[in-house]
């Protein structure tokens, strides 16, 4: 039965949101057929629940009177069209999680709920035609004159409030002042939202047109694309000259992004460069804003999304174009529940609807490399920055028996000073949040450890208080060792809080920034400090990750990685590829301008091959070392692996479990296909829970399939599957 099929039914295979491998017949005495991929309230044990319409059926294998009625229908048309049905139940076989799971995972909270899928009124703003009030000065209201320049942009156009969402997260407040003194006009309509362009962008370079060409000549069948450009070489001006002929034939694009704050300056950037419905969708959305613009997408309006992982799901009715931007990203890979990566699913996404897809980044995953080596995959290189922009010089500070001034060398505060005095920013990199990792007395030696997890404790001063990164609990800070009473305790190691008050306490006129988890919790905080940061009002930057891909800082001429030696010695496999790809990225935002970049790693493992090769040959030629090794130990690329994890609040229970689905795999075993374990997760109690895994790992796709299906098919018949939590992670981006 498809969309189109005028039958009724007197059956209808239904799916839940069930931890079960199951659909679910009912009985449905309408006169009127139900379209697969629509919503429907059905009774569930003692719950009503929304599910999603499988197919109808003239008979059912089971008895009628043994059968519940769907209480009622939420759609007249299909809510996940054809495509998207038939994607997610792909993912569903591949990624073997249940279907009803993986099909309201692709819903917005609010259409999971059954509210109706319908388009609100929407707010909209323009400049008052006759004002006397003056326009809000740029020193005094920055925020309020950025909203103003918008709408002056507009001209006589209404914004929407989506619109003026991306410019921040606090324009309501902001705008409030403005519409009270009649300086804005504020009305409501059903009006779509519409950008108009502003902008023609700069003159592409020689590698830029070739990219463009080779992709915009593939519009309307499936070519994959690895467009592998140095950072500052112009990807992003590459993604938007290949926009312009997908929208001339009325398609839409899909443009997928690792982190939500990266969402707001790239919609920034496209809405002066695109002329039409511009949509972003990212879990900081509220829930009516998410549904709202996943409407827009899903009816077609949208011309271009912009969004983080599960945009890939949203339902496009004009696909023409797939862009995933910094491909390697671990973020682009769903950690829990339906546990799918976006940029496969893009993939398979992109082959169903016969259209090019665009992997973009400077580091390519192991994975993207390989198929671009096997001829998968067209490769696209950008080797020069863009404008004037020369590329970093990258350069290894030996720490090995100097002095550091909390956790920073001498020699690293002497480049800070120069680049200070020189007028320039410099941003301080450490991968870790709070003021010290580690709190230890020095009389027994005894660490704050976290009561939940094999864990410890990590120090937040401004708080007062030791928090736990990997479970979030949270305690006070203690006067005395919790062991034996003592005083005398330290604060061991470093995170971007001492860094940030160290580098206060010896620059008190200069301005620092932070920005990490914690200090952009706060609505509208992150978009503001990234405001400062791009301005050049903070001289210095203080930040983890989050500051390591996409941002363009104008200003930042001197990067210092500190720390760079933690993923020399992970325990994961792609510990490695992750160490080397964290570098570059971060190393890529020195000297994007006319001025030349510096970036200083400090390291005790100077002498390290693949740190030496990393620093002075690029990550190309590290990639290939560390893949000659990924494919001598039949690691992926070159084999396929999967994660069985079973949690339990005692230690033994998830460790016999994962023994009887060792034997169960291997009785009869399928050839081909290796089980490593169990063993105790790397971490073993999280949570206060008890964590084991078991490695499935096999030279051949279809032999692990072949295992995987065959073991969920039975697992919930093993003893103990009831009273613990399992699931199976395929492709697993970390063994954690």
């Amino acid at each position: 039965m498809n969309s189109a099929d005028p039958q009724s039914f007197a059956f209808v295979q239904v799916a839940v949101p069930t931890p079960l491998h199951l659909v679910f017949d009912y009985r449905w005495h309408a006169n009127r057929p139900l379209i697969p991929g629509s919503r429907v309230k059905v009774p569930f044990g003692r719950r009503t629940v929304v599910g999603i319409v499988i197919k109808g059926m003239h008979e059912s294998t089971y008895p009628a009177n043994k059968l519940r009625s769907i209480i009622d229908v939420l759609d007249t048309d299909a809510i996940l069209p054809d495509d998207v049905m038939s994607l997610l139940q792909w993912a569903s076989r591949y990624y073997h999680h249940p279907i009803g799971d993986v099909l309201c995972s692709a819903l917005p909270v609010l259409l999971r709920q059954g509210k109706p899928a319908t388009l609100a009124q929407r707010e909209i703003f323009r400049l008052a035609q006759q004002s006397s009030a003056p326009p809000p000065s740029a020193k005094k209201a920055p925020l309020q004159h950025n909203l103003y320049k918008l709408l002056l942009d507009a001209e006589s156009q209404y914004v929407d409030a989506f619109t003026l969402a991306a410019v921040s997260t606090r324009w309501r407040s902001a705008l409030k002042p403005m519409v009270e003194r009649g300086l804005v006009e504020a009305d409501t309509n059903m009006v779509l939202p519409s950008n108009k362009a502003i902008d023609t962008g700069p003159e592409l370079i020689a590698e830029q047109q070739t990219a463009v060409a080779a992709i915009t000549a593939t519009l309307g069948q499936y070519s994959p694309f690895l467009l592998n450009g140095v950072t500052g070489s112009g990807k992003t001006e590459v993604y938007l000259r290949c926009f312009e002929p997908v929208l001339e034939r009325k398609q839409q694009v899909l443009i997928l992004v690792p982190e939500i704050a990266l969402t707001p300056q790239l919609m920034r950037r496209f809405q002066r460069r695109i002329s039409g419905c511009l949509v972003s969708l990212h879990s900081a959305m509220n829930s009516t804003e998410r549904m709202q613009n996943w409407l827009l997408a899903a009816k077609g309006h949208a011309d271009v999304i912009i969004g983080t992982r599960s945009a890939v799901l949203v339902p496009l009715p004009r696909l023409g174009l797939i862009i995933i931007d910094e491909e390697h990203d671990g973020s682009l890979k769903q950690q829990d529940g339906f546990r799918y990566h976006a940029r496969d699913l893009a993939m398979v996404r992109a082959r169903d609807c016969a259209c090019p897809i665009v992997l973009g980044t400077a580091t390519p995953s192991f994975e993207t490399l390989n198929n671009a080596a096997t001829g998968r995959y067209t490769e696209l290189n950008l080797t020069i920055r863009a404008g004037d922009a020369k590329p970093p010089k990258l350069a290894l500070l030996d720490i090995r028996r100097r002095p550091l001034i909390e956790g920073m060398s001498d020699r690293l505060f002497d480049e800070i000073d120069k680049h200070l005095e020189a007028g320039n920013q410099a941003l301080i990199f450490i991968n870790r949040r709070g003021f010290a990792p580690t709190l230890l007395c020095n009389d027994c030696g005894a660490c704050a450890d976290c009561r939940r997890c094999d864990a410890h404790m990590t120090v937040h001063a401004k708080r007062a208080r030791l928090r736990c990164h990997h479970c979030g609990s949270e305690r006070p800070v203690p006067q005395g060792c919790e062991s034996c009473g003592s005083e005398e305790l330290d604060r061991i190691g470093y995170g971007t809080e001492r860094i940030a008050a160290a580098l206060e306490a010896r620059y008190p006129d200069v301005n620092v920034a932070r920005i990490d988890r914690d200090s952009t919790r706060r609505k509208g905080a992150l978009q503001a400090q990234l405001d400062a940061a791009t301005s050049g009002e903070a001289q210095l930057l203080v930040g983890t990750q989050m500051l390591a891909k996409g941002h363009h800082f104008p200003g930042v001429t001197l990067v210092c990685i500190l720390d760079a030696d933690r993923g020399l010695f992970g325990t994961d496999f792609r510990a490695l590829e992750q160490m080397g790809q964290l570098i570059v990225q971060v190393a890529g935002r020195a000297g994007r301008e006319k001025k030349q970049g510096s970036v200083l790693i400090q390291t005790r493992n100077p002498d390290n091959p693949m740190m030496q090769t990393l620093v002075l040959d690029g990550y190309a030629s590290f990639a290939r070392v560390a893949l000659d090794d990924r494919r001598l130990a039949a690691l992926p690329p070159y084999a396929y692996v999967a994660l069985v994890r079973a949690e339990a609040p005692d230690v033994e229970s998830p460790m016999q479990f994962l023994r009887d689905v060792s034997k169960r795999l291997s009785n009869p075993a399928v050839e081909g296909v290796s089980i490593l374990g169990p063993v105790p997760a790397p971490m073993e109690r999280l949570g206060g829970k008890y964590r084991a895994q078991l490695l499935l790992q096999s030279m051949r796709r279809s032999s692990l399939n072949e295992t995987l299906s065959r073991l969920t098919a039975n697992l919930d018949t093993l003893k103990g599957a009831q009273r613990m939590r399992w699931s199976i992670d395929v492709d697993p981006v970390d063994l954690f």
